[in-house]
């Protein structure tokens, strides 16, 4: 196969089913989990509200790309033609989505349950060393419930080699009724839609941008107050579509391999860190 044609279980507008759900609760907050289709959270339900596309809602079908909320590992957004080069060498991933290599490996694969209990679990992923993504290394997450807020821990440990690493989540929210967002400086787009440098001072939406943001970011929606939180300065906002709106906290921007390198030695780790709390 040539490398720059992805299986289908790597494409990311192939069809993904959710498979079996774990239901997590505490309180109020419901989440379901679904670690066959990505290790991605299916759907967040508080006080009877559900607050993310759902695997069939909104012609999204089951597209592994447009539902849901999954993690973003070992890399984050589009990686400009799946090229860049680490450790003075260059490197080629194959094109998942149109020309360009998008968000990771891991939304497209089966994860591991490490633990599960009512109100958390613990799920892991052995990243491939291969074509998809030559470094290998393993990836873990983390959810823990409580009654108003669910807290994510993502993290992503190099193997035997060095590799390079940006994580992130992607939740797909349906459109709120409001977003709350006031961001530094924002990363033009380039003809190819990707971002690029210098960073620009914010200009006005529909967005789908990467932002520099040290605030929390709010959404309202029936009645709910939803705030997110992330240990992280850097935030993808997508609400082009008319159903949805994504909000993506990432260790780095679109295509970092190239405009934030970050390199992790054998053995060492990224973590990414993310609330979700909720009031009525």
């Amino acid at each position: 196969m040539a490398l720059d044609t992805p299986s289908p279980k790597d494409d990311a507008r192939a069809a993904l089913p959710a498979g079996r759900l774990h239901w997590l609760r505490a309180g109020r907050l419901e989440v379901a989990l679904a670690p066959d289709a990505g290790g991605r959270i299916a759907q967040l339900r508080y006080d009877g509200v559900e607050w993310l596309v759902g695997e069939h809602e909104g012609g999204a079908g089951a597209s592994a790309i447009a539902w849901g909320c999954y993690p973003m590992v070992p890399w984050a957004g589009r990686i400009r033609h799946g090229g860049f080069t680490f450790g003075g060498r260059p490197y080629s991933l194959p094109a998942n989505f149109d020309a360009h290599a998008i968000h990771g490996v891991g939304f497209t694969r089966p994860w591991h349950i490490d633990s599960l209990d009512a109100d958390a679990a613990t799920l892991s992923l052995a990243l491939p060393e291969d074509a998809y993504w030559p470094f290998g290394g393993r990836a873990t997450q983390t959810m823990h419930l409580q009654p108003d807020r669910l807290h994510l821990h993502l993290s992503v440990e190099a193997g035997h080699q060095a590799m390079p690493a940006v994580l992130g989540w992607h939740p797909w929210f349906r459109k709120p009724d409001q977003l709350l967002f006031a961001p530094d400086a924002m990363y033009p787009r380039d003809d190819e839609g990707i971002a690029t440098l210098p960073c620009v001072s914010l200009v006005p939406g529909p967005w789908d941008d990467c932002f520099i943001n040290h605030a929390d970011v709010t959404l309202i929606s029936a009645g709910q107050r939803l705030r997110i939180r992330a240990d992280t300065d850097h935030w993808v906002v997508y609400d082009g579509a008319p159903h949805a709106t994504c909000v993506e906290p990432q260790t780095g921007p679109p295509d970092g391999f190239t405009l934030a390198p970050n390199r992790l030695e054998p053995g060492q780790r990224l973590e990414l860190r993310v609330e979700l709390g909720w009031e009525s």
